[in-house]
């Protein structure tokens, strides 16, 4: 007698392993798909859109009793949204994600480059700034909540150089990076614009010799250390009511020593004031 042998892609005659039950009783909090890279269309304030590449890692959880999750679905997903992936769109995917997947919380990281059009200080010579930008989404029992992050790259300038030195003052290249979750729209830009306005002077992608001669004084004039920098991004960001929490970082590659100086602080402000301390419920 001979052995049937399934048709090719016939699904229903294919041995499903992932379904099947695991003995183990240990449940995995994130699994899925990491570093695949996707066309797509982000909005842009002065261009209205504008076209990059991202890549995504997808995740969701996976309960004690079940052996793997079918990782072509996270694929399928993300191809389904045919490029347009948008703020909105991004929470979609994550509600389609877990009920796809039968899952009770999963998380989608977003990153890509995004560009900026910025005008030289004093020649007003245009060139295009890239920064890292990235949205975060995490959903657990249909509970939505997403973050925007940015890194931006600025000059600082050493007080303490500049205070002990007869003449100069050592400077270096930092990131600053602000993750926040905001309510209603916020434009990538103003998180850009936001932190650099507390640098001691930003980044241009083009620069002439007037250029050149007003940003090296203008940092001179403006020292900040590590800590200041991230204090007065904090103090920008507590001031604007769009956003409810945050992390602010600050890493600066010290250019006379071989290591990086870094602050960090962490705002939730729906649970915490600006000076750190809990919120006291209005009387009433």
């Amino acid at each position: 007698m001979k052995a049937t042998i399934p048709a090719a892609g016939d699904a229903t005659t294919i041995a499903d392993v992932q379904s099947s039950a695991d003995t183990r009783r240990i449940a995995i909090n994130k699994v899925g798909i990491k570093d695949i890279r996707h066309p797509v269309r982000v909005k842009d304030r002065s261009e209205g859109e504008q076209h990059t590449i991202a890549t995504f890692n997808m995740y969701v959880n996976l309960p004690h009793d079940f052996k793997g999750t079918h990782m072509s679905r996270f694929v399928e997903i993300l191809n389904r949204h045919e490029r347009e992936i948008s703020v909105q769109s991004f929470k979609e995917m994550l509600r389609e994600m877990t009920d796809v997947l039968e899952a009770e919380s999963g998380h989608i990281e977003m990153r890509f480059p995004y560009f900026v059009t910025k005008a030289a200080p004093v020649t007003k010579v245009e060139s295009l700034m890239d920064y890292d930008v990235s949205l975060i989404g995490e959903i657990h029992d249909g509970a939505v909540r997403t973050h925007i992050r940015v890194v931006v790259p600025v000059t600082s300038l050493c007080p303490c150089s500049k205070e002990i030195s007869a003449y100069g003052a050592h400077n270096q290249r930092s990131h600053v990076t602000v993750m926040a979750r905001t309510r209603g729209f916020m434009w990538i830009e103003e998180l850009i614009d936001l932190v650099e306005k507390e640098a001691s002077c930003e980044l241009y992608g083009l620069l002439k010799r007037p250029d050149e001669k007003y940003v090296t004084e203008h940092a001179y004039d403006n020292p900040k250390f590590v800590e200041d920098m991230v204090r007065d991004v904090a103090v920008r960001l507590n001031e604007d009511g769009r956003i409810e929490a945050y992390v602010v970082e600050s890493e600066n590659f010290e250019s006379i020593h071989n290591h990086s100086a870094y602050a960090m602080i962490q705002r939730d402000k729906t649970k915490t004031a600006a000076d750190g301390t809990p919120h006291k419920k209005p009387h009433g």
